[in-house]
């Protein structure tokens, strides 16, 4: 029985995690295209003023926000993989269509597009992981999907960037035309490709032997029913929009969103700024060591949150960390090494983060807990709309980058004495990954 149980679940795990975080991981490649196409001279040829180009990229999670429940809906109605195989296809196709914008009025709806079609991932990947995979082994594989944002950040800034500076002019193009076509095919071909490779259930599993697929669907049966047996009835809408507590964790994701954002959307925008030197793709390779940072300590301070069974004080070391990295950005901005090292050092905040803040949300009262982490991700994430667009108002009311980093760094330690305040009414030892938004998220 070891032996078909290891056999079974190693088999699972490597046929459907690794696919999901490759779709999870072009879904930020796609997301974030805007910010190297900017750079890349989106802004010179639709006349994008900062404030302008904040709000457009912002302006996805205005369509992630209002279609998030519905693309749910749907979601439960056809499967999660239909779902998952359409909405690649549709964001993918926006993307390559944002390549032939001309307009600034069609670049906003092309972005309210892709928010309403990401919307539906998220929830659509852990669906299809209940399908498959036991209660005791999905923090596992869902914390596989925490370090697809900043490693497509990571590899994505480099690639955008030598796609802008080495595709340019093909058949007339601007580089920054395509990047967005380039970048957008992979998901309409993962999205072809989602129909046949993933199957619904372990039933239809033509890479499982029979008694693998009667050992899985016995597990996931008696899984169902344990779940059921201490199902917790759930309390009125009312009683959890009335939660202190939910708003309190609701304003502490605002904020965090709005540095979280305002990184992924502007680093390439504040390294140009430190130097006008700096070629376009010394640029992405620059703008890469930032995420990568972010990627090992998100890492770190997970596995140290979950050792200790300690969560406040790493969530807020986080964020208060991001806040000091871009104050000395802005204090050393005349010296480009040692602001792009504070720099480094507010990504390394920022992402160390996320874990334990989204172990904190286990502690919320069951009874409101579905309703409770709705309202927390959802209101939360228009932190994501809010700081591109505050960020790009600063630039251009300033004409300076500095005043927007103070913002940043202001969010960012409000972020983390928020958090301070929840201490002495958080459990300990809760799995660092038992929830998580879609900011990165967040994520």
């Amino acid at each position: 029985m070891d032996n078909i149980e290891t056999q079974t679940v190693k088999k699972v795990m490597w046929h459907v995690i690794p696919y999901l975080f490759i779709i999870y991981f072009v879904a930020f490649l796609d997301r974030s295209s805007i910010t190297y196409a900017s750079i890349g001279g989106m802004d010179e040829n639709l006349g994008l003023t900062a404030t302008t180009y904040g709000f457009i990229s912002g302006f996805f999670f205005v369509g992630y926000f209002l279609f998030g429940i519905p693309g749910n809906m749907i979601l439960e109605k056809i499967g999660a993989r239909k779902w998952m195989g359409f909405i690649l296809i549709f964001w993918g196709a926006v993307t390559v269509i944002t390549g032939f914008v001309n307009s600034i009025p069609v670049l906003i709806t092309l972005r309210f597009l892709l928010g309403v079609a990401e919307a539906g991932l998220f929830p659509g990947m852990t669906l299809y992981i209940t399908y498959w995979i036991q209660t005791k082994d999905r923090a596992l594989a869902i914390a596989a999907f925490m370090i697809a944002p900043p490693l497509a950040n990571c590899i994505g800034a480099p690639v955008s960037t030598w796609i802008i500076t080495q595709v340019h002019n093909v058949i007339g193009l601007d580089g920054w035309r395509w990047l967005f076509i380039i970048v957008g095919l992979p998901a309409v071909l993962l999205g072809l490709f989602t129909f046949m490779y993933l199957s619904d259930k372990p039933k239809n599993a033509k890479w499982l032997s029979n008694e693998e697929k009667n050992w899985l669907i016995d597990q996931l049966q008696s899984d169902y029913k344990k779940i059921e047996e201490n199902k917790v009835v759930s309390a009125p809408f009312k009683e959890a929009f009335a939660n202190k507590k939910i708003w309190k964790m609701t304003s502490i994701n605002f904020f965090y969103c709005i540095g979280l954002y305002g990184i992924t959307f502007w680093l390439p925008k504040m390294v140009q700024s430190l130097s006008n030197s700096f070629t376009t793709m010394q640029i992405g390779l620059i703008s890469a060591i930032p995420y990568l940072l972010g990627t090992i300590a998100l890492i770190i301070n997970g596995r140290h949150s979950d050792k200790t069974g300690e969560r406040i004080y790493h969530t807020a070391f986080g964020a208060i960390l991001g806040g000091l990295g871009f104050i000395g950005s802005a204090l050393t901005f005349n010296i480009p090494v040692l602001s792009i090292t504070m720099i480094c050092l507010a990504a390394i905040g920022i992402y160390a983060y996320s874990g334990p803040y989204w172990a904190i949300t286990t502690a919320v009262d069951p009874r409101i807990a579905a309703v409770g982490l709705g309202i927390v991700n959802a209101v939360g994430n228009f932190g994501g709309f809010f700081g591109p667009y505050a960020i790009g108002w600063l630039n251009d009311a300033t004409e300076s980058i500095t005043i927007a980093m103070y913002f940043l760094a202001a969010v960012l330690i409000l972020t983390g004495l928020i958090v301070i305040s929840l201490r002495g009414k958080t459990t300990k030892n809760k799995p660092v990954m038992h929830h998580q938004s879609n900011s990165g998220r967040n994520l």
